[in-house]
């Protein structure tokens, strides 16, 4: 699959990281599925914006491209996305691009004028079968300078002749750079050939740059050239207005990084249907960190729950011949199914992240207190030691496990979170010590008041049992922040544009792996008794703590005293 790149001559936005999200999970499910996959993905060195920005600053286009391409890997390997199997550079392919104009120029579909190389859409009958646009449409009415050198004033560049200021090439036309669409044509078929699978990119690509893709594919390699699926995803907004730098109402990734754990970033993007568009606010982020804290904290709870009886728990196993129930089982691979289902389905992220997911860590903080009673101890114990697993395979394929222990993430959470609210451990120490003092003396609207504060600045303080400890939380002031609606999209709410993702990609589970016993798409019957309604949370025994829960567009604070 070919994915388009990004022109690297500044920081990258979450825009940017939005699109790389979304084909990292597609790139990653693909795997899952035992399918063998070259992913390309460019970086566009040679560009207006990239030559324009050299020449502000002094500096080699290309040694300033070279610089960013490094910060942009930087941002990709912050949020978890897999390295492409292949990242040319334009720069690194001027041979291929030229051999490819000079194809379209022999068969007929292109002219020169000055030095420059001209692509005439007239001579394509099917210009516009991607997007749906006529040629007559391009015709009409357009308000920017026309060059009166071109045939139509729909054509497009394939080669442009050399300016004083900009790099250039030698060419059959004289030197000169390519035209930006040829880039992606030449280095998709140099490595891809002209016929693959999956070629993505953001929706704004549709047209004019997808479209002439195709035009220039089809005018030097004929009927033969082909993209079997075309993907696009949605953009992200502010205040419901298209994110970009020409508006200024852009964030960088790295600004968003340095407040907020990467993985949050990521977990926010993957909320929303990767078709739709998601609307960037810091509420819906500091959401987004709630819930992978979430994660996390249930799966250290479960490790530490385990740990104490790991020696000796393999042996007695064994000896008694204890199991997972069928019924656990079935559950187990419930999950897995249903990552299967969902991302069959067009990639539907947020269907997993709120359904699947959030019932198997349901599960898992049920039965750790289960454990904690030692209930069924044996039993339990495999269970959730498999449940574990089957939790981080489905977080693995999403993008969401990361390398460093449980405990290791909880941690950098908390540091961001300490540094949004500019204050130290010390600080929160200090707050607790008051808190407990005031208690001690009845001081009750102080105590009150002083969790309340720590509140508004994203800090939430738990009294477990006779110890107060503290975890980030979304700031709350006498407002609370509207549920993320990224969060309850339904597949009926995603944009209107054909579903393009292949059923092929969807094979059964026992056909890729026959040891997998297929799992029942019914709720196992024992588990409706565990079950919590969809808009609770489970609230530990022996807790003094608050927790957000939805009901309907609501958030309901549910205050829970020992």
């Amino acid at each position: 699959m070919y994915i388009c790149g990004v022109s690297p001559y500044d920081f990258s936005h979450i825009g940017h990281a939005r699109s790389y999200v979304a084909f990292d999970v597609l790139y990653r499910y693909l795997k899952y599925l035992r399918y063998d996959v070259v992913y390309v993905c460019n970086f566009s060195d040679v560009d207006e914006k990239i030559i324009r920005r050299a020449n502000e600053f002094g500096e080699d286009p290309i040694a300033l491209s070279g610089r960013y391409c490094q910060e942009f890997q930087k941002d990709m390997d912050d949020l978890q996305c897999l390295p492409p199997t292949h990242q040319p550079r334009v720069s690194e392919h001027m041979e291929e691009i030229k051999e490819m104009i000079a194809k379209v120029m022999t068969n007929g579909y292109a002219y020169t004028v000055d030095g420059d190389v001209y692509f005439s859409v007239d001579s394509f009958p099917e210009y516009g079968r991607l997007s749906g646009r006529k040629l007559e449409d391009n015709r009409a009415g357009g308000r920017l300078a026309v060059d009166s050198r071109k045939r139509n004033p729909a054509d497009f560049a394939l080669w442009k002749a050399a300016k004083p200021g900009e790099p250039s090439w030698d060419s059959p036309w004289g030197r000169g750079r390519p035209g930006w669409h040829i880039e992606c044509s030449a280095m998709s078929a140099y490595y891809l050939t002209h016929s693959f699978d999956i070629h993505g990119g953001g929706m704004d690509l549709i047209f004019p740059h997808h479209e002439n893709e195709i035009a220039q594919n089809c005018a030097a390699c004929g009927p033969e050239s082909n993209v079997s699926c075309w993907i696009h995803n949605g953009f992200v907004t502010i205040d419901d207005e298209k994110m970009s730098k020409s508006l200024g109402n852009f964030f960088t990734i790295r600004e968003v990084t340095q407040l907020y754990h990467p993985i949050a970033l990521r977990y926010f993007l993957l909320g929303t249907h990767y078709r739709s568009p998601v609307n960037y606010s810091i509420s819906q982020i500091e959401i987004a960190s709630e819930s992978v804290y979430y994660i996390y904290q249930t799966l250290h709870d479960n490790e530490e729950a385990l740990s104490a009886f790991q020696q000796g728990t393999e042996t007695e196993t064994k000896v008694k011949g204890v199991r997972v129930s069928p019924q656990a089982q079935e559950c187990i691979s419930e999950l897995r199914n249903e990552l299967e289902i969902k991302l069959s389905d067009d990639l539907h992220t947020p269907a997993i992240l709120n359904t699947a997911l959030q019932e198997a860590l349901r599960l898992m903080n049920s039965y750790v207190n289960m454990l904690k009673k030692k209930q069924q101890q044996l039993s339990v114990i495999l269970y959730l030691t498999e449940l574990q697993k089957e939790v981080k395979a489905v977080l693995d394929v999403l993008g969401l496990l990361l390398g460093s222990t449980c405990a290791e993430v909880l941690q950098q959470f908390k540091e961001r979170a300490l540094k949004r609210a500019d204050l130290t451990e010390e600080d929160i120490l200090r707050a607790i010590e008051e808190r407990a003092l005031a208690r001690k003396n009845k001081e009750f609207a102080r105590s009150d008041q002083i969790r309340t504060d720590l509140v508004a600045k994203g800090i939430a303080l738990m009294d477990i049992g006779t110890e107060t400890v503290w975890r980030p939380c979304v700031r709350r002031g006498q407002e609370q922040p509207a549920p993320p609606a990224q969060l309850e999209q339904s597949a009926a709410a995603v944009q209107k544009e054909p579903p393009v993702a292949p059923s092929q990609l969807k094979q059964s589970a026992a056909a890729r792996q026959k040891e997998q016993p297929a799992a029942s798409l019914q709720p196992p019957p024992w588990s409706c008794a565990l079950a919590i309604s969809k808009e609770d949370h489970d609230i530990s025994e022996g807790t003094t703590d608050y927790t957000l829960s939805h009901q309907g567009n609501k958030y309901l604070e549910i205050n829970w005293t020992q």
